[in-house]
């Protein structure tokens, strides 16, 4: 006995890692709340009020909002229904669809948004993380109940003027050191958004080229989007065409979607900055599954508008093609919120830029707002003033983000992990599982602590290993194999 002991201890002092406790792997568990997300009713009224019965050219040409609002407001008046187009392109500025209402956009059916900023009246809603006044959508559902925007048609914000205008501006703004407010003083129409209302499917639909976001499902709850297909670089690359935003929402399903945007994909928001903290509203119970994105800048996005918090999401199957980066996780030291028991697994990726990406410092130009010169508090418009409020105290504006696992991923990526905490918030608790990646800069990490890993593999093209870098000045508990 005395021998063997001795013979033991040796072997463990020559071979330290058989004294080392390897991680086991993990298996993301059942969550029972995601059987509880997405649309639980439809409307179920069959009498049909096509739009061209009210006036509706659908020539192109002709203004026909007010027709098409016609045929809803119709509807809604006489219990529900399905409001219908015949085959056409149908020139319009906002419309907004109302309880028990399906709208139905066939295959032959054009939807056409006006390029007239006009045409969209102005409403106090969020946007990019700060409630303040801002155009109506194209298509707009506002504090509603079951309705279903269904069919295979087209819905084209036709946003080439809008982005236009965004590019001369911001050259301006840039030059003036204004980068931070731009975005909220070029005013563009989202493409479609579901605000305050719960119970709403949109199923089928192709979108594209709106002047800003494209779908912004914003204070809602019981959502189902289900076979969207969304293409925003046709003529040019919109700035800001996000996919699909999920804002300080709940009990949300994203399935069987594909996007090619200019910014992120699919995306979760919760506010920004001492605004988003006031309404302090977090983004929730969410599942997206069997989805795509191509072009854009995060297949799975968190942030960086984080102020409610974002929490208990699930996404798997889903795949990644060129993307700008494949799990993003951002935010900013003045945002505010914890992003925490995200759930991500079986995860494809093809040439995208970077596999892994967490920053608690995202964009500085954008994310810090500086008192310009040559203006006075009581001279700048309201928001701002909004953008302008601190956090009070500051340390509100701390954001967190924890217990983050990531299960099965592979695929091909120019860089593993960019992982970059701050002295103030470490990144905690990030588990890997079975995660292979071929990459010839596996990355690094930096202000983190308690990451764990089963299965973490980098090896070139050549299928040599690459390391990946770990700063052990600012990390602890790290147990990544």
């Amino acid at each position: 006995m005395r021998t063997n002991f001795w013979l033991l201890l040796s072997l463990l002092w020559l071979f330290p890692a058989l004294s080392m406790a390897q991680p086991s792997p993990f298996t993301i568990p059942d969550l029972p709340w995601t059987r509880d997300v997405g649309a639980k009713t439809m409307p179920e009224g069959d009498r049909q009020f096509r739009v061209n019965d009210f006036g509706a050219r659908g020539d192109s040409v002709t203004l026909d909002t007010r027709a098409i609002q016609a045929a809803i407001n119709a509807c809604f008046a006489q219990g529900g229904g399905v409001v219908t187009f015949a085959p056409g392109k149908y020139l319009t500025g906002s419309i907004y669809v109302l309880s028990n209402v399906r709208l139905q956009i066939d295959k032959g059916v054009k939807i056409l948004g006006s390029q007239n900023l006009e045409d969209y009246p102005m409403i106090f809603t969020r946007v990019a993380g700060i409630e303040m006044q801002w155009p109506s959508a194209l298509i707009n559902v506002l504090n509603q109940e079951n309705v279903a925007l269904t069919g295979d048609g087209l819905i084209d914000g036709q946003g080439n003027p809008f982005w236009s205008k965004y590019g001369s501006m911001s050259m301006d703004y840039v030059r003036k050191g204004l980068r931070w407010i731009v975005d909220y003083d070029c005013t563009r129409p989202r493409l479609m958004l579901i605000s305050g209302s719960n119970n709403v499917t949109v199923k089928g639909l192709n979108m594209q080229r709106p002047g800003f976001w494209t779908l912004h499902i914003l204070y809602s709850q019981y959502v189902t989007v289900d076979g969207v297909t969304i293409r925003n670089n046709i003529g040019g690359r919109g700035p800001s065409t996000d996919g699909i935003d999920i804002d300080s929402s709940s009990k949300i399903l994203v399935q069987n979607s594909d996007i090619d945007c200019n910014d992120d994909n699919f995306c979760l928001k919760a506010g920004r900055d001492w605004d988003g903290l006031r309404v302090n509203r977090p983004c929730e119970y969410i599942v997206i599954r069997d989805c795509i994105s191509r072009a854009g800048g995060g297949l799975f996005t968190c942030g960086s508008e984080t102020s409610g918090g974002i929490r208990n999401v699930l996404a798997y199957n889903i795949k990644a093609y060129g993307t700008t980066v494949c799990l993003r996780f951002k935010s900013a030291l003045t945002r505010g919120g914890t992003v925490e028991n995200i759930y991500l697994r079986d995860i494809e990726m093809n040439n995208v830029g970077t596999a892994v990406e967490a920053t608690c410092n995202w964009n500085p130009s954008y994310s810090y707002t500086t008192m310009p010169q040559g203006y006075t508090w009581e001279s700048m418009p309201q928001h701002w003033r909004v953008m302008l409020t601190p956090p009070n105290p500051a340390s509100q504006g701390i954001p967190h983000f924890r217990n983050i696992y990531v299960q099965n991923i592979t695929g091909s990526a120019r860089t593993g992990i960019s992982a970059a905490g701050v002295e103030q918030t470490l990144l905690e608790n990030f588990h890997f599982s079975n995660m292979k990646i071929q990459t010839s800069n596996a990355g690094s990490i930096k202000y983190a602590k308690g990451w764990n890993s089963n299965g973490l593999v980098f090896t070139n093209p050549s299928g040599a290993p690459v390391a990946l870098r770990v700063d052990e000045a600012t990390t602890s508990g790290m147990n990544l194999h």
